[in-house]
C-alpha cells in the first residue's frame, strides 16, 4: 500500500513538472507572437503617418474615378465678375 501511494505521489510530481515546462514554453512562444504583432502594427501606423505637413496621401482611388475624369471632360461653373465693396 505504501508503494502504491509513494509511486502515484511520483508519478503526480513529475506530471505536474512536466506541465509546468510546456506551459511555459507555450506561454513564452505566444508573448513573442503578440510581441511581434504589437511591432508590426507600431511600424505600419508609423509609416502611415509619415507625412509632411500640408501633404495629401491617396490609399485608394476608385477604378471610375480614374476611367471617367479626365482634364478635358471637367466643366467649370459660370465666372461672375465682382466688385468689393468696402464699408
Amino acid at each position: 500500500m505504501v508503494k502504491f501511494i509513494v509511486i502515484t505521489l511520483g508519478i503526480g510530481w513529475l506530471l505536474i513538472q512536466l506541465m509546468r515546462f510546456f506551459l511555459r514554453t507555450k506561454l513564452a512562444k505566444f508573448v513573442q507572437q503578440v510581441n511581434q504583432a504589437a511591432r508590426d502594427q507600431q511600424q505600419s501606423h508609423y509609416h502611415q503617418n509619415n507625412t509632411k505637413t500640408g501633404e495629401v496621401r491617396v490609399d485608394h482611388v476608385p477604378d471610375n474615378f480614374k476611367k471617367n475624369k479626365h482634364k478635358d471632360q471637367i466643366k467649370g461653373g459660370e465666372y461672375v465678375d465682382f466688385e468689393e465693396v468696402k464699408d
